[in-house]
């Protein structure tokens, strides 16, 4: 469906088993769809970027939802998991910034609902958070242990987010667009933060840690490892204007200052060797920075948009 931006509603017939790979991938104008209970799998990308497309029912005798598979279909409000699905692929959601909430059928074995929010069975993994969920605070139950990737992504009413003792691995992008999001603290039992976690999270002005946390610790609430060599995020919502990188530090992280829009100047020390993928990346107030001599690495859009 390679140029589809005009198609607005279709009926597929009875007998397909399959919606593959990008099918209706970009189809922006599409808005009613309907799948017969044929349907056994819905691929990578399929519904990607479907920006119209309101609703959507899931055949009953789905199993499967590849990756991506309805992300960035931002008028989509809710979605209804059917009691065959047994596996739903990473960021399938991701970017339904209209989603207020998911249902699950009692029957499935492998997902569930709790007050809308999508789990794993066990309750081990949040899956996704129905970025249009009207509540200003959410506390993660115990027992989590992975907050997947773009779980929080765009969930701009969360003012607080509370993460329990439990989790363990917090995915890439997992509080991305947390516009409203003023402050997290890390548990003693994160060993892994993904890339840009906190990407776009204007509002935070801290990111706290746990004392008793092996991996990761907070120097005036930015984020860095426990020994102090990378400096994992400066929250974009801190209101200094000039900021000194403690010396020690070897690795400036991808996407560390991206948004920091308060900083005028920062203060690069010797020890720093590598600046990453967008480090500084819309920092628009940024007017003057040196880079020592000990760089030998600047990645891609590393200074974009300044």
């Amino acid at each position: 469906f390679y140029g589809c931006s005009s198609l607005t509603s279709i009926n597929i017939p009875n007998g397909v088993t399959s919606i593959q790979e990008s099918t209706f991938s970009g189809c922006t104008s599409l808005s009613s769809i309907t799948l017969p209970d044929s349907v056994k799998s819905i691929g990578y990308f399929a519904f990607m970027n479907c920006t119209s497309l309101k609703s959507i029912k899931i055949p009953d005798n789905v199993t499967n939802i590849g990756w991506w598979a309805f992300s960035n279909c931002k008028s989509l409000t809710s979605v209804t998991i059917p009691e065959r699905l047994n596996n739903i692929g990473a960021w399938a959601f991701s970017g339904c910034s209209s989603l207020t909430g998911f249902k699950v059928s009692a029957k499935n074995l492998n997902y569930v609902s709790v007050n809308g929010v999508l789990y794993n069975k066990d309750k081990t993994v949040i899956i996704q958070y129905p970025a249009k969920k009207k509540d200003k605070s959410y506390k993660i139950p115990d027992g989590v242990a992975i907050i997947a990737g773009d779980a929080f992504k765009y969930s701009a009413n969360l003012t607080s987010i509370t993460i329990p003792d439990s989790v363990e691995h917090i995915g890439d992008s997992a509080f991305y667009n947390c516009a409203s999001l003023t402050s997290i603290t890390i548990p003693k039992d994160v060993t892994n933060i993904g890339d840009q976690a906190f990407r776009g999270c204007i509002s935070l002005t801290e990111i706290k840690v746990a004392t008793a946390n092996s991996n990761f610790v907070s120097l005036n609430g930015v984020l860095f490892s426990k020994d102090k060599t990378t400096l994992i995020c400066y929250p974009a919502g801190k209101k200094d204007e000039s900021y000194t990188i403690p010396d020690g530090v070897t690795s400036i992280d991808e996407a560390a200052f991206w948004g920091c829009t308060s900083l005028t100047s920062v203060t690069i020390p010797d020890s720093v060797t590598s600046i990453d993928y967008s480090a500084f990346r819309g920092c628009s107030n940024l007017t003057r920075i040196t880079i020592p001599d000990s760089v030998t690495y600047i990645g891609d859009s590393a200074f974009y948009g300044c």
